[in-house]
This record gives structure tokens, sequence and C-alpha cells, in this order.
């Protein structure tokens, strides 16, 4: 959470928030871990472990060994032929992460994932981390409210431009492609 809450802030005091989508992934397993990257500043969030969990991995880290004993990563049609997983597996366990996400998105009275993105105002500080003597308030102060947000651009929680490489990039691709194979349109070379 610490480089994505520092990325989001960054980005916004820079006011170049609007044209990035920050993804986060890594022990993303329940809505509340959802939540909690949503509201630092996530807009896409990549399940892994928890997927292959429920697809029945064991984890026994042999994946490159390609001696999965449950035949999720292997080449070899014995082991493959253990395989039991589903994909309904891996659909269940992501709708039971929406309806959770659901659930807290309405006790924090947030309609939709774009409201929802970059609040980290709403987040609370369990009293035994604050007791400890760890300060989170750098991380947990919304960027918007830093001190230098708004002095670059504009101060946006989420990507709201989209960026139109295509438009500059395309015209300059095809001309160059068909320079170099103009011979071979021309003669069959």
């Amino acid at each position: 959470e610490l480089g994505l809450a520092e990325t989001h802030q960054t980005l916004v005091l820079n006011g170049l928030r609007g044209r990035v989508t920050l993804e986060t992934d890594g022990q993303l397993r329940t809505g509340r871990d959802v939540m909690i990257a949503a509201l630092l500043g996530a807009e896409r969030f990549g399940f892994a472990t928890a997927p292959l969990i429920a697809m029945g991995c064991i984890m026994m880290r042999k994946c490159h060994l390609n001696t999965c004993p449950v035949g999720i990563a292997t080449q070899d049609p014995v082991l493959r032929a253990k395989f039991e997983g589903m994909p309904e597996h891996v659909v269940n366990y992501l709708m039971l992460i929406a309806e959770e996400v659901r659930v807290l998105m309405a006790k924090l009275g947030f309609r939709t994932m774009d409201d929802l993105i970059g609040c980290a105002d709403v987040l609370r500080v369990d009293p035994s981390v604050r007791d400890s003597g760890l300060n989170l308030a750098p991380i947990l102060t919304p960027a918007h409210m830093l001190p230098d947000a708004g002095k670059i651009g504009q101060v946006e929680r989420r990507k709201l431009n989209g960026q139109e490489h295509f438009m500059i990039l395309q015209p300059l691709t095809d001309s160059m492609l068909l320079q170099d194979f103009k011979m071979t349109f021309r003669y069959g070379e």
C-alpha cells in the first residue's frame, strides 16, 4: 500500500493523475483488500494466488519444474489428468469479492468505484497500530489535501483523460511501412 499511496499522491501533485491508470496486485484476497487499494488510489486490481487456490492449487511452488501435483501448471498429460478445477470456481470467488466490495461501499456511502478511488480520508488507523508509534498519516493523507496539490495542473483522483497515441503514431507507422515495402507491393519481391 505504501507504493500505491505515494504514487497516487505524486501523480496528483504533478497534475498527472487524470492521465494514468493505477493498477495494484499482490496479496489481494478479500473485498476489504480491494477497498483499501481503491481508497489509496488504485483503479485496477490484479489477482493471482487466490484464483489459483480457488481452482485447486496447493502452492507446492513447483510451477517452473513441470511437476505440478494437481495438474494446473504442467504440460505432462499424466499430471494434467489430475486437474479437477473449473472456471466456475474462479468466477464464484470473484463474485464473492465483488459482493463484499459492494457491501463495504454501501457502508461507507459510496455508489460507484469512481467515487471511491483516492478517498483515503475515510480510512482509519487501528488503535493498536496508532499506539505503537507508527505514523501512517503521510500515507492516509488524501492527495488533494496535500500542501502543493493543484499548483501544477488539475487535482484529479482518478484517470479521466485517455491518451490518444494512435492518432499520432498510426499515420507515421503506416507511411514508414508503405515506404519500406514499396518494392514488394509493386514487383512482388
